[in-house]
């Protein structure tokens, strides 16, 4: 299966790069370009992608916007069957990059990223997994979590209403940072059985990936900013 991939940023040496490093993969395509976000909206209007790499500061209409307006509805909840997007950012922990997660990105690169990395996070995120580390995301969410406000916010009762008890409990280590592996071990269970709980948490609550489990979990107040450590 041919990827389609989209390139969003304002410098065209760095699209030209990430086009030449994408094009040599036999399941790779480059199938759209733009030079910020309101270019990459419009040209979204009349082309199927599946994976975006989008920059963060961009002219016009940042990514953090775009992303906002190609991943999630009016009400901010996920649009289904939308684009999956990769932030590019040029510092490890940027706050512009944590905005776009929980914009509805799937995930966050740093601009230099190797060669392979890149080419592995975009099959990732087309699978549905996202390309942020649990634990890299939680120490994200540390840092900027007061800082960034939370709009309409659920409460904590209503947030994991849909769950069962056992789904609970996989979901709150989940936003504590936990791998499956460690989740099956803290609660004996088989990685298997996790990867399950874990795929019907997300589809239960609306979610793409785990990314958006653990900014859902600190939105509600489930998960405060240093638990864990």
């Amino acid at each position: 299966m041919t990827i389609r991939v989209m390139l969003v940023d304002d410098q065209e040496l760095l699209r030209t790069g990430f086009r030449m490093v994408l094009q040599s993969q036999g399941d790779i395509e480059i199938t759209a370009e733009a030079g910020d976000g309101a270019q990459a909206l419009e040209v979204l209007r009349h082309t199927e992608v599946d994976v975006i790499l989008m920059d963060v500061r961009m002219p016009r209409l940042d990514g953090v916007q775009a992303t906002r307006q190609i991943c999630l509805s009016a009400d901010g909840t996920p649009l289904p069957g939308a684009p999956h997007v990769l932030i590019l950012t040029t510092f490890d922990l940027d706050e512009y990059a944590f905005a776009a997660l929980k914009a509805g990105a799937s995930g966050f690169l740093l601009k230099d990223v190797p060669p392979t990395e890149l080419v592995a996070a975009i099959r990732s995120v087309h699978a549905g997994d996202a390309v942020v580390a649990p634990t890299t995301t939680r120490r994200m969410i540390d840092r900027f979590a007061e800082v960034l406000p939370t709009v309409g916010a659920a409460p904590a009762a209503n947030t994991l209403a849909p769950l069962t008890d056992r789904e609970r409990e996989v979901f709150l280590l989940v936003a504590q940072g936990l791998s499956n592996s460690e989740i099956a071990a803290r609660l004996v269970l088989s990685e298997a059985t996790v990867k399950t709980h874990v795929g019907r948490i997300l589809a239960k609550l609306g979610l793409r990936d785990r990314v958006q489990a653990v900014v859902l979990a600190y939105e509600a107040g489930l998960v405060r900013a240093g638990a864990g450590e």
